[in-house]
């Protein structure tokens, strides 16, 4: 450890960036690359302040939370419910292509991809006509329980 606190030099910690970054690309989490970029960015101000191991380590852990902070809080995109089977929103939208009558079964089209696929048999608590606006209520194995866009 001694010898990592006396020999680290500005290069170290960009190549410990990329390397991190490289990483993402393989477990694709999104997670890892705020590490890496943290890591660059020490990397840079160390390139042009001299600054102790102690103090790059302090700014690393610091960047990397604000980052992943930041990531969770404004970009990523808020799951509301998960399945089991994949991680999609309940609230994808979608338009019944065969009328849905309480009780039975009928079709919806997805605007998006719904666990891998856009055309699903769907039932409702209502009846639902042909061409009506749909978000997904909640799920049921490989049949999904839809509702009606409430218009405001």
């Amino acid at each position: 450890m001694e010898f990592l606190i006396t020999n680290l030099l500005w290069w170290h910690w960009i190549a410990f960036g990329i390397v991190l970054v490289v990483a993402e690309i393989f477990v694709p989490l999104f997670v890892i690359i705020w590490f890496g970029l943290s890591a660059i960015i020490v990397g840079i101000l160390t390139l042009f302040f001299t600054l102790s191991f102690n103090i790059n380590f302090a700014i690393w852990i610091i960047l990397s939370t604000i980052l992943l902070a930041l990531w969770f809080k404004y970009f990523k995109k808020e799951s509301i419910d998960k399945s089991g089977q994949d991680d999609f929103r309940l609230d994808t939208k979608g338009v019944v292509t065969e009328d849905i009558k309480k009780g039975y079964k009928g079709k919806v089209h997805f605007d998006m991809p719904v666990l891998g696929s856009s055309d699903w048999y769907a039932t409702s608590d209502e009846d639902i006509e042909s061409g009506q606006r749909v978000e997904i209520d909640e799920v049921n194995g490989q049949l999904l329980k839809v509702k009606k866009i409430q218009r405001s």
